[in-house]
């Protein structure tokens, strides 16, 4: 199996949707192969790709609970080396019907064994929670991804999710590592973005990623095109930021 990345933080508007389409698609772009799996009931990593959540005949619901093949589930996205397993609000129940189930927390896991050596890296958006959803992600994953917004409540709740990590690493997944920490919705005008920035690298260190993705108008339009924002304007800050960060996670491996 390639190289498997969710994006968390129970944090919602941190732009884990943003950096799941973009980080996938950037790394499609560099030859290899990449599946993006959509744990998010809103479909909006799908619908970030094109895929239209209320026209899906399957999604990850059906994987997770009707035990349907990914390989039969997976939709080809417009990019040579990048396909999406799409999800839609039929998810949302999901988190509830996983509850009885026997092993729920690694349904994701057994699932991803089936395309074991067909993908370089499959990367998860999860949900802004920190449900049944998330900690599928979490016991089928390498590493994770933290994005954190430049805003005064930056931290708050951070510690929470470190301490659910830590707690999956003890308990159902002694691989897991963090892969890093990405700031987003940066603000150069202001002190407030600066100082975020510092008070984060404080805590993280070297796990902060170089690339900081800045607050960008086309970053907020590309969604509504259907397209990364990689794609749909490649020469912009934002843009040039994924690619960066795509770099960054090809060198970590």
């Amino acid at each position: 199996m390639g190289k498997i990345i969710p994006i968390v933080n129970q944090k919602g508007g941190v732009a884990k949707t943003t950096t799941a389409v973009n980080l996938a698609a950037v790394l499609s772009f560099s030859d290899k192969k990449v599946l993006l799996i959509d744990m998010d009931p809103q479909g909006n990593a799908s619908s970030g790709l094109g895929v239209d959540p209320d026209e899906l005949e399957y999604s990850v619901y059906d994987v997770l609970i009707n035990n349907r093949r990914i390989e039969d589930t997976i939709v080809k996205s417009d990019y040579k080396n990048l396909v999406i397993l799409p999800s839609n609000i039929q998810l949302a129940g999901a988190e509830i019907e996983l509850v009885s189930m026997e092993n729920r927390e690694y349904y994701l896991k057994e699932a991803l064994k089936e395309i074991d050596g067909f993908f370089d890296y499959v990367i998860i958006d999860c949900p802004p929670s920190l449900g049944l959803l998330t900690l599928n992600a979490l016991v089928a994953a390498d590493s994770v991804i933290i994005p954190i917004q430049c805003e005064y409540y930056a931290l708050e709740g951070v510690s929470k999710l470190i301490s659910t990590i830590e707690l999956v690493k003890d308990n159902l997944n002694q691989d897991l590592e963090i892969e890093g920490v990405l700031m987003t919705m940066f603000d150069g005008r202001t002190n407030l973005s600066v100082q975020v920035v510092d008070e984060v690298k404080k805590h993280f260190g070297n796990k902060l990623f170089n690339a900081i993705v800045p607050r960008n108008v086309r970053i907020s339009e590309s969604p509504s095109y259907g397209k990364p924002v990689v794609v749909y304007s490649p020469a912009s800050k934002g843009a040039e930021m994924y690619f960066q960060l795509g770099e960054e996670v090809l060198l970590n491996g």
